[in-house]
This record gives C-alpha cells, structure tokens and sequence, in this order.
C-alpha cells in the first residue's frame, strides 16, 4: 500500500456553513419565484405557497382562529404568510447545513416542501387538473436550483483547495444566483401586476356602466344621521379603503366583470346563469346597510356601513323556484369558500338581501367583492356575505355544511343588539367636569330604540340618539356626564327596536357572536 498516495489525495471539497446555507435559501426562493410566475400565468389559485396558507387556515382549529382575528385584526393574513415565511426560511438554513459535503439532505427537504405544496393545491376547495403545474414547476425549479448551485459551490470550494488558477470566486456565483433569483422574483410581479390591470379595468367600467343606469337610490342622509363632524368619531357611511375585511383569501381574486358567472342550481325548478349584463338589466336598488363580522368583540371595529348597489336577491332566488326542503342557500366564492344562508331570511318580505355590484359609489373594491357579493341585512357575514361569489345551490341544512359550521360555529348567525363607545378614548385623558360619552349601536334589523350609559357604577341615563336611518344600518347616541379627577369606567347598553335590552352576560365570539355591556376606562384631570 502507498501510504504517501493516500495521505497526497486531497480531502473531498466540503461547504463552509454560509455557502451551504446560501444555496438552499436560494433554491427555495427559486421554487417560490416559479410557483407564484407560473400560477400568476395559469391560475393564481395554484400558488403553492398561498396554497399552503389557505390549508393552514383551512386546518386550524377555531379557538386558534379567533386568537388570530383578535389578536391581529385585518393583519392576520400579512402575519400568517410572514411566519411562513420565517418558517421556510429556517427550514432552507437547516437544510443547507445538513449538506456541507453532499446534496441530498437539501434535495429531500425541498422534495418534501414541494410535496406538501402540491398536496395543499390539490386538496384546495377550487382544484382542477391545471392547478397541477404550478406547484410541479416550483419542485422542478427548486430540486435544479439546489442541485446546480451545489455542485458550482463544491466545484469553487475544490479549486479554492487545489494550486493553480482559479476560477470565478464563490462569492461572485452566489451573488449571480441571488440575481437570478431576486429577477424571477421581479418578474413574477410584474406579470401578477399585469394581470391584475385586467380587474382593474374592468372595475372602472363596471363603475361607469353603474353611474349611468337606473337605480332606485335612497335619499341623503337625514339631518341628524351623522354625528361625526361634531364628535369627530366614526363617520355614518364608513369609506371603502376603512371598510373592515374579513375573509380567508390570502390573495384577493382577480376577476373580470366580463368573465364573471353565477350558477343558480340545487334544489330548484329551474336552474340559471347570470352574468353581469343580466344584473344589469334588473331593476338596480341602492341601500345603506351595516355589516358585521361574527369576531367582532365586544367593542370591537370589524363592523361597518356602506351604500350597496345591487338586485334583489330574493327575486332571483323565486325566480328559480325553490322546491320544497330547500331551507339554505348555499354559496360558494370563485376560491371555493362557502356560507350558509337561510332561505326564508333572503325571501323575508323587506328585509333587503342584495347581489351587489357597487359600494358608496363605485364599483366593489377587489377586496370587497368584485364583481359582484351577497349581502343580507341582519345576518353576520359568515352565513351571509360572500365575496367574488359565483356560485348558489338551493339545499337544506341536514344535507350540506358551510365552511364556518364545518368549524363549529353556529348555524344561522343573526346578529345581536350591542353597542360601542367611541368616546372617551380608551384610556385617554380628558379635563375634568362635563364629559362627552359617544358611540353607535346596532340591531339589524330591528334597529335601536334607546341606548343609556352609566359611570362608575352608577345610575343608568338615557343618551341622545342620533336620527335613525333604518333598522338595517347602525346608530349614532351621545351623552354627557360629570366626573372629577381620577380614574372612571363608562359603560353603555342599548335596547333593540322591539324593546329588548341587550344582555349583559358575557360571551365569546364563537359560537355565534359576543355579548355583553361595553365598558371604557378613562381619566380626568
């Protein structure tokens, strides 16, 4: 045996810790880069990583849901694709480490992401056989990038040991691939932003073609409605960039009024096809309803009101032919998401349930809808509000389960009386002696006949109510009490339109919506 051979042959190349490190980064950015261009090209649905955020939301169990919506609010979905990222970015640092000397370990892992993205689009509520490929791509690009990437990093770290000359330092291949990466990553923006135009425009007609057809509008607001120029508290009529938002769509859908259908089916004489242009030609109504979001914690802000133009849902519903057992209306969004929505509220005499087409003015925000949502007064909006909504089956209760009750929320979802104090501040400071209480209350649609406020305990007296525009739409009340200096606890309550007092028993969001008295503390000084 030479013994001098062996101890000359040189020792196999191995990765320094931030080389190995870098490449399995990079690879994974490259499966997303790949997976969001091609579903941004085929099927925006089909982006394995939103996929697999929309199976974590699918999958989680409500109390951890409801953490989420009243820990973060609106920012749940920013927060839930941030973690996952913080997630994926570990998972990569890990693997790169795991394959100083050899691929594999970085191979395997990235097999098993890219599994779980495609078991995530599949398993998804709207999967069709094209949904395969971006998630396929994704796997493809990154098993390549990792595999390429390594075998250049190994080959540089071998020359870097060997005499002689040398070819392109590791650090310029590292940052060409980071390049390259971060290029793909541009790209699949541009073209998602490029997509996107088509929804844009397609809004902004639909707003034109809103503004000049017929609508039964309602009149302005009645002098006395709007408390908020005086107060400076929450405006009658919410804005649409300050409408709250509440879904599970981790990307909004971007569709086209053009492209939009609605199949109405199920349990019906006959079935039908809508389009935009028959809405269109039906008579249109405008009204100002509130909407509620079931999460909504007592004194909470996932509430708010709008202007919506749209047709009477109920006719198009008779206009099917509901047969007899047909007790839900079951509706599904262009991402497979699904509400229950009881029958006899959509066909109540005057209680208003629109397929809307606008808001305060406009065409519905992408965020809000559009094209086109359901909207029914007097229900929270897991049972009754569905966005980009593309689908109705007439079916019963016993047959089929919503998205909501599937997780344990209740059935039918009406809305509760309850109310809010906007003024005081919450812990705020305020000069002693008289002191502005303010808010709104809601019963839809029974609307609110009474709102009374008590501080410190005391006796409970009635406050100012702002003009009613209708049950079906928010309250404005004001009142003023006298405190001196020091710490103070203000309360409200109101009473419904029928006379009930809202309760004062404590009770989460789920199953079916909070209850209880509202409280605010505050200080005088």
């Amino acid at each position: 045996m030479d013994v001098s051979r062996t101890l000359a042959r040189p020792a196999a190349p191995v990765l320094s810790r931030p080389d190995a490190a870098a490449v399995a980064v990079l690879a994974v950015g490259a499966a997303l880069g790949a997976g969001q261009l091609v579903a941004g090209l085929l099927s925006p649905t089909s982006s394995p990583y939103l996929a697999v955020g929309d199976a974590v939301v699918r999958a989680a169990p409500p109390p951890v849901v409801g953490f989420a919506k009243s820990a973060f609010g609106t920012a749940d979905k920013p927060v839930l694709l941030a973690g996952m990222a913080v997630v994926l970015l570990l998972v990569a640092v890990a693997a790169g480490l795991a394959s100083r000397r050899s691929v594999v370990p970085a191979q395997v892992v990235i097999g098993i992401l890219g599994l779980a993205g495609i078991a995530a689009v599949v398993l998804g509520p709207a999967f069709t056989a094209a949904d395969l490929i971006a998630p396929v791509v994704a796997t493809a690009a990154g098993l390549w990038t990792v595999r390429t990437l390594h075998g250049l990093a190994l080959a540089h770290a071998a020359a870097a040991a060997a005499p002689g000359p040398r070819g392109l330092p590791r650090r310029t291949v590292l940052l060409g691939a980071s390049a390259a990466v971060g290029l793909g990553a541009l790209a699949a923006g541009g073209i998602g932003a490029a997509l996107g135009r088509g929804t844009v425009d397609s809004r902004t007609r639909l707003t034109q073609r809103l503004a000049a057809a017929t609508v039964a509008r309602e009149a302005p607001l009645p002098p006395g409605t709007d408390f908020a120029a005086e107060l400076g508290t929450t405006r009658f009529v919410t804005p649409n960039p300050e409408f709250y938002r509440i879904d599970t769509a981790l990307r909004v859908p971007q569709l086209r009024a053009e492209d939009w259908r609605l199949r109405v089916h199920g349990r019906v004489a006959r079935e039908l096809t809508l389009t935009v242009d028959d809405l269109l030609a039906r008579p249109l109504v405008e009204r100002t309803i509130t909407m509620t979001c079931v999460s909504n914690e007592v004194g909470g802000d996932l509430i708010s009101t709008a202007r919506f133009v749209g047709v009477e849902l109920a006719d198009v519903v008779r206009e099917a032919g509901p047969l007899p057992g047909a007790d839900q209306i079951l509706s599904t969004s262009t991402d497979g998401w699904t509400a229950g929505t009881p029958t006899d509220v959509v066909l109540e005499p005057g209680r208003g349930a629109l397929l809307a087409l606008g808001m305060n003015g406009e065409a519905l925000p992408a965020e809000h809808g559009f094209p086109v949502r359901m909207v029914v007064p007097g229900l929270y909006g897991y049972v009754s509000a569905t966005k980009w909504v593309t689908d109705l089956e007439l079916t019963s209760f016993a047959a089929r389960d919503s998205y909501w009750t599937q997780r344990g929320w209740g059935e039918r979802g009406p809305v509760k009386t309850e109310c809010r104090i906007d003024l005081p501040r919450r812990f705020g400071q305020v000069p002693a002696g008289r002191v502005t209480v303010a808010g709104i209350a809601w019963s839809q649609p029974r609307g609110i006949s009474r709102v009374e406020i008590s501080v410190d305990g005391g006796p409970w007296a009635g406050a100012e109510l702002a003009a009613q525009l209708g049950g079906d739409t928010w309250r404005m009340w004001r009142g003023t009490v006298e405190v001196g200096p020091g710490s103070h606890t203000v309360r409200a309550r109101a009473t419904d339109g029928l006379g009930n007092l809202q309760t004062e028993e404590r009770a989460d969001v789920l199953p079916d919506g909070a209850t209880g008295w509202p409280a605010m503390i505050f200080s005088a000084a």
